[in-house]
């Protein structure tokens, strides 16, 4: 794979072990280097790339490190390196589509230290965090809670509580985002712009990380979360100032094969009328399980249509992890 190129975050945003409740040094070597290359005929090539670079945080002492999981997507060979520049290979346990979250066990000895799980809902606005990327010292920053509230993706995916932080981590996907006692309360997953006072900002949304345990226990058991699978349409959605309109399609999924076109209004789920990202997603949700049908009202140059669309299970649509 590509070497990174050398870079650093300014000084004066590295954070510093002078005053800390934890140990910063012991935090930073467990955030590791996560690589991964996936097939060019992968469902996800055209989208996330084939070669994919971030972080990742072992959790326990066996080898698991959590990440984002858009990393581990259809991977088919992953690469996990050290901040003194150890490499292991590791294989992908599973990735979670509801919470975004990626798990992968280390194939060798990472010898490195454990960060704890935490919960971030203890944390509230203004409270100091650490966001720690590959590399250590030079790859973290210190940060802010800016703010804690639901976030919807364009791609079908909500998160009830989503944690923003800011300044923004300039390579955030899979960053461990610790609390003032060093446990782990984020994983990094987008950088976004976030109004600070009177100001807009770069900052990071990151997934909580309390939603690791149980989604640990269930892949660790089933490979996957043993939740029924939600009904995925296959659609990019966004809001504009004519409603929600579909952005695009995902090739061969169920809203292409049922007829839905880039540029299609969205004006009823099942008889409701969802006004946002959220409420269009839950909507879908709430009709059972993947493979329901969503019956849906879309405006197309100014005529209104019913098209029924055939949910299916986004997993089914990717390949799946193997060991080599």
């Amino acid at each position: 794979m590509k070497r990174q190129p050398d870079w650093a975050i300014p000084a004066d945003l590295q954070p510093s072990s002078q005053g800390r409740g934890f140990d910063l040094d012991a935090a930073l070597e467990a955030v590791v280097s996560v690589r991964t290359e996936v097939p060019e005929d992968a469902f996800t090539a055209s989208t996330l790339g084939t070669e994919r670079a971030g972080s990742g945080v072992v959790v326990r002492g066996d080898g698991i490190v959590a990440t984002i999981g858009y990393l581990l997507t259809e991977a088919e060979r992953v690469w996990l390196t050290t901040n003194d520049g150890r490499v292991v290979q590791g294989h992908v346990l599973g990735y979670d589509q509801v919470s975004g979250l990626g798990i992968v066990q280390a194939l060798g000895k990472l010898r490195v230290p454990v960060v704890p799980i935490g919960d971030s809902s203890a944390l509230k606005t203004g409270d100091a965090v650490v966001v720690v990327g590959e590399g250590g010292r030079r790859h973290s920053l210190d940060a802010n809670v800016v703010a804690k509230r639901e976030f919807a993706g364009y791609w079908e995916y909500v998160l009830d509580e989503a944690l923003f932080t800011a300044p923004a981590h300039p390579q955030w996907g899979g960053t461990a985002v610790l609390d003032a006692g060093g446990r782990l309360v984020g994983i990094g997953s987008l950088l976004v712009e976030e109004k600070v006072g009177r100001k807009r900002v770069q900052g990071n949304m990151s997934v909580p990380a309390e939603l690791l345990p149980a989604l640990l226990d269930d892949i660790l058991a089933h490979g996957r979360s043993k939740a029924p699978p939600r009904p995925w349409l296959g659609l990019y959605v966004g809001e504009a100032k004519e409603g929600l309109v579909v952005g695009g399609v995902a090739r061969g999924g169920p809203s292409e094969r049922a007829g839905l076109q880039e540029g299609d209004v969205l004006l009823e789920v099942a008889g409701g009328s969802p006004t946002t990202l959220a409420s269009f997603f839950r909507s879908v949700w709430r009709l059972g399980r993947a493979g329901t049908q969503v019956p849906l009202k879309i405006r197309r140059d100014g005529e209104e249509l019913h098209i029924p669309v055939r949910s299916g299970d986004r997993n089914d649509f990717l390949k799946k992890p193997s060991l080599h």
